[in-house]
């Protein structure tokens, strides 16, 4: 079962891709304070919790920006033209509430809106709404109105989404991607008992604008082993069949073996197979064929870096209402454990 209250934290922090310091930074420096022996936040941000030992210097990454919107326009009528931060589907914006955030913890609500399909043209309304016709609504009547609630050109927007349970075992909530990893980081530093490993517990920056955080802490550690932690497409939906739903949800943790920024090193891969046969941990395996992690820019550091990766499998990444199994989160959390227990075991 998951920690829900130090979840809700996590996953409800703003932190849109280099905005992190929104919130979702000091909530994870705090969780992890009591687990490493020292925390430091690099220059771009990222946050590495280092937990001290003579052993393979390992790095474990998990992203912490989520993906948003940023303002590019504030029109005449108080209306707030916006640019995505990261993947997003404009479909997924209509009629949906928004937090704008007017500085660190202090936000004002909006709505996504377009042209009503009332008032369309019959082709129209077949069409997908593009970014030309997206806007945000925050009640204000004019520009000046809505400057002296606190929007500025450059101002970030997140979806105002909360953690709820849904069912037995299946959460939704906002930014499970990537901060169900990020859990799943914390809870592996606290349930660590016995290694010598020397492991750096990255929370990094950027990874939705490609990667960016990942590759400089990676250079800055140069690590011996990589393992990166994300989501990845659980399409267990009506409609997919079943060899294109890449993985399902409470079949467990999923190892990566490659996606379109890493192949996983094979060794790494049947390594962690292994593991998960001998502790009884549900796994599934993970090929993706679009989307990367921060594998990508870990595994490709300085001389290269055997990398390896695990994922939370969730329905409708990259919306307000992503679904994973705590089931599958448990399991993910244990075979990181297993991992480093075990990481002098590893010969590559």
């Amino acid at each position: 079962m998951v920690d829900y209250e130090l979840l809700k934290k996590i996953v409800e922090a703003p932190g849109v891709s280099g905005y992190e310091f929104l919130g979702v930074r000091d909530v994870i420096v705090e969780a992890f304070k009591d687990y490493v022996d020292e925390i430091k936040v690099d220059k771009l941000g990222n946050i590495i919790a280092h937990k001290k030992g003579d052993g393979p210097k390992v790095m474990l990454a998990a992203h912490m920006d989520q993906i948003g919107l940023m303002v590019t326009t504030i029109e005449k009528n108080g209306f707030l033209r916006v640019a995505p931060i990261g993947g997003i589907d404009p479909r997924t914006l209509i009629a949906q509430r928004f937090k704008v955030w007017i500085g660190k913890d202090k936000f004002i609500y909006g709505v996504g809106g377009s042209v009503p399909p009332h008032i369309q043209k019959p082709e129209e309304r077949k069409k997908a709404p593009d970014w030309d016709q997206i806007f945000i609504d925050i009640g204000a009547e004019s520009k000046e109105e809505a400057e002296e609630m606190g929007v500025k050109i450059g101002t970030i927007i997140t979806w105002d989404g909360r953690l709820e349970r849904l069912g037995k075992h299946r959460l939704v909530s906002i930014a499970f991607d990537d901060r169900i990893a990020v859990y799943t980081l914390v809870e592996t530093a606290r349930k660590l008992q016995e290694t010598n490993a020397d492991i750096y517990f990255v929370a990094t920056v950027q990874e939705e604008v490609g990667l960016r955080g990942a590759r400089v802490s990676a250079f800055g550690i140069e690590p011996d082993y990589g393992f990166a932690i994300d989501v990845t497409i659980a399409a267990d939906v009506p409609g997919t069949p079943e060899h294109k739903q890449v993985t399902q949800l409470g079949k467990g943790t999923a190892i990566k073996i490659m996606d379109r920024s890493v192949i996983c090193h094979p060794t790494i891969v049947r390594w962690m197979e292994e593991l998960a046969k001998k502790y009884n941990i549900p796994y599934q395996w993970d090929i993706l064929l679009g989307g990367g992690t921060d594998a990508g820019a870990i595994h490709l550091n300085k001389e290269g870096v055997p990398t390896g990766a695990v994922s939370v499998p969730a329905r409708y990444i990259h919306s307000n209402t992503e679904v994973v199994d705590e089931r599958d989160v448990d399991a993910g959390v244990e075979l990181m454990v297993k991992v480093l227990e075990h990481i002098n075991e590893l010969k590559i």
